[in-house]
């Protein structure tokens, strides 16, 4: 079938319902006829006939899309939100193949594997990626009890109010980063 091919009704021949389910009218949300011609079915053969369907598997992160991705860091037990960090694939790579999470530091230019400072490693239990693949979740088992280098639990202890001049501090310090973060 061709899209030449294809029969439409003229406008005072208005398209029949069809009893075959694969015979009805494809519709528009607003109930206008979508393709008067052409069933769901229809449609099919043709998208399956004339279309050109791009068939990519993906199977994780696309970073020849995204060199550097958003990974988002989530407890898994609580369900809360510890951080926002970067990987690229070598970073990703080391991840899989260790069950820590590393990261790609932004501002350093290199590799980051989280707690090798602080001792506050994550634990990978699950990733996911979504749809685009070009960002990432990782639920994460927290050692040491924080993830933020400020020392609290999550990088999001601060909440904005409106009105407000400061915003809230929600969180408590779980480590003093004077004292973890040396400097020599």
């Amino acid at each position: 079938m061709t899209a030449s091919t294809i029969n439409r009704p003229s406008p005072e021949q208005p398209p029949t319902q069809a009893n075959n389910p694969d015979e009805r009218q494809a519709t528009l949300p607003n109930g206008s006829p979508a393709l008067p011609s052409l069933s769901p079915a229809g449609m099919l053969k043709l998208c399956t006939e004339v279309c050109v369907v791009e068939e990519r598997v993906v199977n994780g992160p696309d970073f020849e899309k995204t060199p550097l991705i958003p990974v988002v860091a989530q407890d898994d037990q609580t369900g809360d939100v510890l951080m926002l960090a970067y990987m690229n694939q070598e970073a990703y790579q080391e991840t899989l193949a260790t069950g820590r999470v590393c990261y790609y530091s932004r501002s350093r230019e290199r590799l980051w594997r989280k707690g090798e400072e602080s001792g506050n490693v994550q634990e990978v239990q699950s990733i996911y990626f979504d749809c685009d693949a070009d960002a990432l979740l990782v639920k994460v088992h927290q050692i040491g009890g924080a993830a933020c280098h400020e020392g609290y639990r999550t990088c999001f202890f601060q909440k904005i109010v409106p009105g407000q001049a400061e915003p809230e501090v929600v969180g408590e310090r779980v480590f003093d980063p004077h004292q973890v973060y040396k400097k020599s």
